[in-house]
């Protein structure tokens, strides 16, 4: 398949599906906000939140691809790759930090959430939505040799993580009434998203 589609073609498949997730972004981090402040789930707003970073993320690879679809000379390209890097490494840890934070004062204060019907659709929708978005974006990344789109990539890849996470406890939250399995779901987004930034910020993922 990759031989029938020109580089240029995949930068433009890249560019579209970066796009394509600030868009998502935009609904996703306007629904998850709204509900989750309405049923007090951490989960879900440190979700919103994740989908503002990934919106902040996007934006910055954006910028990185059009450099080089304008062209630009290799040394260029390479600058802008690294600062998206640790601009998206940077976007990681802040929402790790967050997650810890809220999840630890949900737990010391026992304050139970709301159920959420809204938040657990949207949860359902991301699950399946993400993923293959993650996939284009991963398949791009390989074809124009870009670390900075393999690193958003796997943001992506994270809000199919927190996806899963998410709705396993709202689920447990709705049915059983298991209030402590909302942070406990957001604390299980925290490795992948501590792994992530320090490799970002780091540079690693563009020496590899």
């Amino acid at each position: 398949m990759s031989e029938l589609v020109a580089p240029r073609n995949w930068m433009r498949i890249g560019l579209w599906l970066v796009g394509a997730t600030m868009a998502y972004n935009v609904i996703e981090a306007g629904v998850a906000l709204s509900s989750g402040f309405a049923a007090g789930s951490i989960a879900l707003i440190g979700f919103g939140l994740d989908s503002v970073i990934e919106f902040a993320a996007a934006s910055v690879l954006l910028w990185r691809l059009a450099v080089e679809a304008r062209g630009a000379e290799p040394e260029t390209v390479e600058h802008a790759e690294r600062r998206v890097l640790r601009f998206v490494g940077l976007t990681f840890l802040v929402l790790a930090l967050y997650v810890v934070a809220q999840a630890a004062w949900t737990l010391w204060a026992q304050d139970p959430p709301e159920e959420s019907m809204l938040g657990i659709a949207l949860a359902a929708v991301s699950l399946v939505v993400m993923p293959l978005v993650s996939l284009g974006k991963f398949r791009a990344a390989r074809e124009i040799g870009s670390s900075a789109l393999r690193a958003e990539a796997k943001e992506t890849l994270a809000c199919s993580y927190l996806s899963f996470a998410l709705l396993l406890g709202l689920v447990a939250n709705a049915g059983p009434g298991w209030w402590w399995a909302d942070p406990l779901a957001a604390l299980l987004m925290v490795p992948w998203l501590l792994k992530e930034g320090v490799e970002g910020v780091r540079g690693e993922e563009c020496c590899d």
